[in-house]
């Protein structure tokens, strides 16, 4: 047992990468904030939208985590996410990636016995006599 109790905290390569960037992203914020500076207050920006594009694209690499809790045995910080590939239902950075929609399934038509004056295929007229 962990010293977290049994909880999938979601500790992943994902969610760490993205918060120690994010964290520099606020120390330069604050730092622009302390300075007055402008162009310090666009490069805070800048990095801590860097966090969550560097987030976005590692939960879709596989190194984030599903929606809900995992398995005992999945729970690990390095434990890669091989179903990231298809999208995980109800994820929004799935979703906007256009992962994880349900797939349109065509659906064949119902058999319909042949009415009386329906040609057999293959048999009729041929294109062009007349």
């Amino acid at each position: 047992m962990s010293a977290h109790g049994d909880y999938d905290l979601g500790h992943t390569v994902a969610g760490w990468a993205g918060t120690a960037i994010g964290v520099l992203g606020s120390a330069v914020l604050g730092a622009a904030v302390i300075t007055t500076s402008a162009a310090v207050l666009r490069l805070g920006l800048a990095v801590v939208v860097l966090a969550a594009l560097t987030t976005w694209v590692l939960h879709l690499a596989g190194w984030g985590k599903p929606t809900g809790p995992r398995p005992p045995a999945g729970q690990g910080w390095r434990t890669r996410d091989t179903a990231a590939r298809r999208g995980h239902p109800g994820c929004l950075g799935c979703r906007m990636a256009g992962r994880g929609r349900a797939a349109v399934v065509a659906t064949p038509a119902p058999y319909a016995a042949p009415q009386q004056g329906d040609v057999p295929a293959g048999r009729g007229v041929r294109a062009g006599a007349v």
